[in-house]
């Protein structure tokens, strides 16, 4: 069975995350990136206007993957917009997916999240994990956005997430 681990890193949390997933799967880790630096005023906007940024690689490359982990930030709680042209290949050429992010969780739980990738996808995924940061600040600490945007994981948590993230994706998607 082939397997992707696709991600987008905006901080490099969900990178150094999926690339561990990866590896413990053995899957192939796949990155996607854009032309340009994203900035946050770029985020703010493309969630706004509901824009799909230019990325690299094509999403066509799914095709030759039996399984895909798509991994990535949340914002504004929708996956990150880097993360849309693939979900719209989704859509268009149905496949067994998953969705895992760490991301912020200052705000909120993301309650809509799900419901957004099953619109953007076409289904739901077949293994869904939302982690948040906030849950690894410490005990009484006001987690702001300015924390848990800042926050860059350590090898000890890299380690013990990917564990909790693959242990999860093999159980939903029979890996």
């Amino acid at each position: 069975m082939r397997i992707a681990v696709v991600s987008y890193s905006f901080t490099g949390n969900n990178g150094a995350l999926a690339e561990a997933v990866a590896k413990t799967l053995s899957a192939e880790h796949i990155r996607i990136t854009e032309p340009k630096p994203r900035k946050m005023s770029t985020i703010l906007l493309d969630m706004i206007f509901n824009r799909t940024p230019k990325i690299q690689p094509s999403p066509t490359v799914l095709g030759k993957y039996d399984r895909i982990i798509l991994m990535g930030p949340v914002w504004m709680g929708h996956a990150a917009s880097p993360l849309r042209a693939y979900l719209k290949y989704l859509k268009a050429n149905p496949q067994t997916y998953g969705f895992a992010s760490i991301s912020g969780g200052a705000l909120n739980t993301n309650p809509k999240l799900a419901d957004d990738l099953e619109k953007r996808a076409g289904a739901k995924p077949a293994a869904f994990v939302d982690l948040h940061i906030a849950d690894l600040l410490p005990t009484g600490s006001e987690s702001a956005m300015k924390d848990t945007s800042t926050y860059r994981l350590s090898g000890a948590e890299i380690v013990k997430l990917a564990g909790i993230l693959s242990d999860s994706v093999r159980s939903a998607m029979g890996l």
